[in-house]
Protein backbone atom coordinates (compact mmCIF):
# COMPACT_ATOMS: atom_id res chain seq x y z
CA UNK A 1 0.00 0.00 0.00
CA UNK A 2 1.27 3.32 -0.68
CA UNK A 3 2.22 6.22 2.04
CA UNK A 4 -0.80 8.17 -0.09
CA UNK A 5 -3.19 5.45 0.34
CA UNK A 6 -2.63 4.75 3.64
CA UNK A 7 -3.21 8.35 4.42
CA UNK A 8 -6.95 8.63 3.69
CA UNK A 9 -8.70 9.54 6.72
CA UNK A 10 -11.48 9.26 7.98
CA UNK A 11 -13.08 6.20 6.43
CA UNK A 12 -15.42 6.25 3.35
CA UNK A 13 -19.14 6.61 4.18
CA UNK A 14 -20.35 2.85 3.34
CA UNK A 15 -22.70 4.98 0.41
CA UNK A 16 -19.76 6.61 -0.91
CA UNK A 17 -17.43 3.46 -1.09
CA UNK A 18 -20.15 1.13 -2.45
CA UNK A 19 -20.56 3.80 -5.20
CA UNK A 20 -16.75 4.25 -6.08
CA UNK A 21 -16.60 0.19 -6.06
CA UNK A 22 -19.66 0.09 -8.92
CA UNK A 23 -17.50 2.85 -10.67
CA UNK A 24 -14.42 0.89 -10.06
CA UNK A 25 -15.96 -2.20 -11.45
CA UNK A 26 -17.34 -0.39 -15.12
CA UNK A 27 -13.42 1.43 -15.62
CA UNK A 28 -11.96 -1.75 -15.12
CA UNK A 29 -14.28 -3.42 -17.48
CA UNK A 30 -13.35 -0.24 -19.95
CA UNK A 31 -9.80 -0.91 -19.42
CA UNK A 32 -9.63 -3.86 -19.79
CA UNK A 33 -11.06 -4.22 -23.28
CA UNK A 34 -9.17 -1.01 -24.49
CA UNK A 35 -6.08 -2.57 -24.17
CA UNK A 36 -6.95 -5.46 -26.08
CA UNK A 37 -7.52 -2.86 -29.01
CA UNK A 38 -4.45 -1.16 -28.11
CA UNK A 39 -2.46 -4.52 -27.91
CA UNK A 40 -4.03 -5.72 -31.06
CA UNK A 41 -3.53 -2.32 -33.11
CA UNK A 42 0.22 -2.36 -31.69
CA UNK A 43 0.83 -5.72 -33.05
CA UNK A 44 -0.22 -4.64 -36.67
CA UNK A 45 1.46 -1.49 -36.10
CA UNK A 46 5.19 -2.88 -35.29
CA UNK A 47 4.85 -5.01 -38.32
CA UNK A 48 4.37 -2.12 -40.72
CA UNK A 49 7.37 -0.40 -39.60
CA UNK A 50 10.68 -0.40 -41.36
CA UNK A 51 12.78 1.01 -38.56
CA UNK A 52 14.58 -1.74 -36.13
CA UNK A 53 14.40 0.84 -33.06
CA UNK A 54 10.55 1.58 -34.01
CA UNK A 55 9.50 -2.33 -33.86
CA UNK A 56 11.37 -3.02 -30.83
CA UNK A 57 9.84 -0.15 -29.07
CA UNK A 58 6.30 -0.89 -30.50
CA UNK A 59 6.38 -4.46 -28.91
CA UNK A 60 7.55 -3.45 -25.76
CA UNK A 61 4.93 -1.24 -25.45
CA UNK A 62 2.12 -3.81 -26.77
CA UNK A 63 4.40 -5.91 -23.87
CA UNK A 64 2.91 -3.60 -21.62
CA UNK A 65 -0.64 -3.42 -22.88
CA UNK A 66 -0.85 -7.52 -22.25
CA UNK A 67 0.42 -7.42 -19.09
CA UNK A 68 -2.38 -4.61 -17.95
CA UNK A 69 -4.79 -6.89 -19.15
CA UNK A 70 -3.32 -9.62 -16.91
CA UNK A 71 -3.00 -6.57 -14.00
CA UNK A 72 -6.64 -5.49 -14.96
CA UNK A 73 -8.19 -9.01 -15.04
CA UNK A 74 -7.07 -9.91 -11.69
CA UNK A 75 -8.73 -6.70 -10.08
CA UNK A 76 -11.68 -7.65 -11.65
CA UNK A 77 -11.94 -10.91 -10.25
CA UNK A 78 -10.97 -9.78 -7.21
CA UNK A 79 -14.16 -7.39 -7.17
CA UNK A 80 -16.63 -10.00 -9.01
CA UNK A 81 -16.96 -8.69 -12.04
CA UNK A 82 -16.32 -10.08 -15.51
CA UNK A 83 -14.99 -9.08 -18.65
CA UNK A 84 -17.72 -7.61 -20.79
CA UNK A 85 -18.17 -10.00 -23.60
CA UNK A 86 -20.19 -7.56 -26.30
CA UNK A 87 -17.35 -4.35 -25.51
CA UNK A 88 -14.34 -7.89 -26.05
CA UNK A 89 -15.36 -8.79 -29.48
CA UNK A 90 -16.23 -4.69 -30.61
CA UNK A 91 -12.40 -3.60 -29.09
CA UNK A 92 -10.84 -6.98 -30.75
CA UNK A 93 -12.54 -5.65 -34.33
CA UNK A 94 -10.99 -2.00 -33.69
CA UNK A 95 -7.58 -2.86 -33.12
CA UNK A 96 -7.80 -5.17 -35.60
CA UNK A 97 -8.83 -3.23 -38.45
CA UNK A 98 -6.54 -0.46 -37.01
CA UNK A 99 -3.73 -3.28 -37.40
CA UNK A 100 -4.66 -3.48 -41.09
CA UNK A 101 -5.16 0.27 -41.28
CA UNK A 102 -0.89 0.90 -40.10
CA UNK A 103 -0.48 -1.06 -43.58
CA UNK A 104 -1.60 1.30 -46.06
CA UNK A 105 -1.82 4.81 -44.11
CA UNK A 106 1.84 4.99 -43.30
CA UNK A 107 3.13 5.69 -40.27
CA UNK A 108 1.88 9.00 -38.84
CA UNK A 109 -1.56 8.52 -38.55
CA UNK A 110 -0.75 5.32 -36.02
CA UNK A 111 1.62 7.22 -34.22
CA UNK A 112 -0.95 10.32 -34.15
CA UNK A 113 -3.88 8.54 -32.71
CA UNK A 114 -2.03 5.93 -30.42
CA UNK A 115 -0.36 9.25 -28.23
CA UNK A 116 -3.84 10.96 -28.19
CA UNK A 117 -5.54 7.82 -26.88
CA UNK A 118 -2.56 7.06 -24.09
CA UNK A 119 -2.92 10.44 -22.87
CA UNK A 120 -6.43 9.68 -22.39
CA UNK A 121 -5.71 6.35 -20.44
CA UNK A 122 -2.74 8.36 -18.13
CA UNK A 123 -6.30 10.10 -17.25
CA UNK A 124 -8.00 6.88 -16.85
CA UNK A 125 -5.72 4.91 -14.60
CA UNK A 126 -5.17 7.89 -12.18
CA UNK A 127 -9.08 7.87 -11.67
CA UNK A 128 -9.42 4.36 -10.96
CA UNK A 129 -6.66 4.97 -8.16
CA UNK A 130 -8.45 7.10 -6.66
CA UNK A 131 -11.68 5.44 -6.52
CA UNK A 132 -10.25 2.15 -5.47
CA UNK A 133 -8.92 4.75 -2.50
CA UNK A 134 -12.46 5.72 -1.91
CA UNK A 135 -13.88 1.74 -2.56
CA UNK A 136 -11.51 1.01 0.67
CA UNK A 137 -9.26 -1.01 -1.56
CA UNK A 138 -6.10 0.75 -1.43
CA UNK A 139 -3.81 -2.13 -2.41
CA UNK A 140 -4.94 -1.71 -5.06
CA UNK A 141 -3.63 2.00 -5.67
CA UNK A 142 0.09 1.55 -6.43
CA UNK A 143 -0.58 -0.91 -9.39
CA UNK A 144 -2.90 1.39 -11.01
CA UNK A 145 -0.64 4.56 -10.31
CA UNK A 146 2.36 2.24 -11.63
CA UNK A 147 0.37 2.08 -15.13
CA UNK A 148 -0.52 5.47 -15.04
CA UNK A 149 3.29 5.99 -15.29
CA UNK A 150 4.19 3.22 -17.95
CA UNK A 151 0.88 4.85 -20.16
CA UNK A 152 2.64 8.52 -19.58
CA UNK A 153 5.88 6.58 -20.99
CA UNK A 154 3.96 5.26 -24.02
CA UNK A 155 2.23 8.95 -25.02
CA UNK A 156 5.37 10.49 -24.52
CA UNK A 157 7.06 7.93 -27.09
CA UNK A 158 3.96 8.05 -29.79
CA UNK A 159 4.26 11.98 -29.56
CA UNK A 160 8.12 12.18 -30.01
CA UNK A 161 7.82 10.11 -32.83
CA UNK A 162 4.83 11.86 -34.70
CA UNK A 163 6.22 15.23 -34.01
CA UNK A 164 8.97 14.81 -36.70
CA UNK A 165 6.51 14.23 -39.05
CA UNK A 166 5.69 17.12 -41.36
CA UNK A 167 1.95 16.23 -40.81
CA UNK A 168 2.24 17.17 -37.06
CA UNK A 169 1.88 20.98 -37.57
CA UNK A 170 -1.13 20.59 -39.52
CA UNK A 171 -3.06 18.04 -37.03
CA UNK A 172 -5.37 19.10 -33.58
CA UNK A 173 -3.19 18.81 -30.78
CA UNK A 174 -3.95 17.04 -27.26
CA UNK A 175 -2.77 18.77 -24.06
CA UNK A 176 0.60 17.45 -22.98
CA UNK A 177 0.83 15.41 -20.03
CA UNK A 178 2.18 16.97 -16.89
CA UNK A 179 5.24 15.47 -15.91
CA UNK A 180 5.75 12.26 -14.98
CA UNK A 181 6.59 12.45 -11.25
CA UNK A 182 3.23 15.06 -10.98
CA UNK A 183 0.79 11.21 -10.93
CA UNK A 184 1.69 10.28 -7.50
CA UNK A 185 2.02 13.81 -6.31
CA UNK A 186 -1.86 14.71 -7.61
CA UNK A 187 -2.76 11.50 -5.88
CA UNK A 188 -0.86 12.11 -2.58
CA UNK A 189 -2.89 15.31 -2.60
CA UNK A 190 -6.23 13.15 -3.13
CA UNK A 191 -5.43 11.29 -0.43
CA UNK A 192 -4.59 13.84 1.94
CA UNK A 193 -7.71 15.92 1.39
CA UNK A 194 -10.06 13.20 2.41
CA UNK A 195 -12.13 14.08 -0.25
CA UNK A 196 -14.88 11.83 -1.15
CA UNK A 197 -15.59 13.38 -4.48
CA UNK A 198 -14.42 11.37 -7.70
CA UNK A 199 -15.83 12.20 -11.08
CA UNK A 200 -18.19 9.80 -12.74
CA UNK A 201 -17.21 7.15 -15.31
CA UNK A 202 -17.46 8.29 -18.81
CA UNK A 203 -16.75 5.81 -21.41
CA UNK A 204 -14.59 7.07 -24.16
CA UNK A 205 -16.80 6.35 -27.52
CA UNK A 206 -14.51 4.24 -28.85
CA UNK A 207 -14.65 1.50 -25.90
CA UNK A 208 -18.81 1.96 -25.27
Amino acid sequence: MSNAAAALKPPAEPAAASEARGQLQYLLQLAYSGELGAARAYVGHRVSLKVREQRASLGKIARDEVRHRHCLLRMMGELGVAPDPRRERKMNRVGRTISAFCFVGGWFFPMWGAGKLEAENIREYEHAARLALVAGLPHLVDELLEMAEVEWDHELYFRSQAQTHLFWRFMPRWPVPPPRDSIRARFAEFAASGSRAVEPVRAPWIVR
